[in-house]
């Protein structure tokens, strides 16, 4: 019975249908850049906090027709009373198989949900930097990539208005 129940739950998906599918095929640093240009005298205890800012982006590239690698940019700027205590910058990537999303969605899918996944390892990547540099580690706020894709179209949007001339 049980061999039945697999083999009509196996052939559900025979008709052309198949769910939208999103896989991870591998991931990696694709360039990773560790400053500190004070050092030893940026290790020392400081009076004040550090400000830091972080700058994200995500770049996309098609690789095949359902293969597309995911570029995730994180630059991390520290600084104390305008003294550089460090800079990091990271792009780390991953390379995914995306298949019966539809074309609608696709974008989003990219610019969304593919540096969702991979950004855990980034953010860890960019703790161990920082650490092994001489600082504490930075722990990277969780990032918001709908509404980072939400900005970006907004953008897009209000370049496009100012390039059409007013009829």
């Amino acid at each position: 019975m049980a061999e039945t129940d697999q083999t009509e739950a196996g052939n559900a998906g025979s008709d052309g249908q198949a769910g939208p599918q999103l896989r991870v095929i591998t991931q990696y640093v694709r360039d990773l850049s560790f400053e500190s240009p004070n050092v030893p005298g940026s290790l020392a205890p400081q009076d004040d906090a550090p400000q830091i800012g972080v700058n994200v982006d995500v770049g996309v590239n098609p690789l095949a027709e359902t293969d597309f690698e995911v570029v995730l940019k994180l630059k991390v700027d520290a600084k104390v009373n305008g003294k550089q205590l460090f800079l990091t910058e990271l792009e780390y990537a991953g390379v995914f198989k995306v298949a019966n999303i539809p074309q609608e969605s696709m974008q989003a899918v990219l610019l969304i949900e593919c540096p969702r996944l991979i950004f855990p390892f980034a953010r860890r990547i960019i703790a161990d930097v920082t650490r092994d540099g001489g600082f504490p580690p930075l722990m990277v706020d969780p990032i918001d990539f709908a509404q980072l894709f939400r900005q970006q179209m907004q953008a897009q949007q209000e370049a496009g208005e100012k390039e059409r001339p007013d009829a």
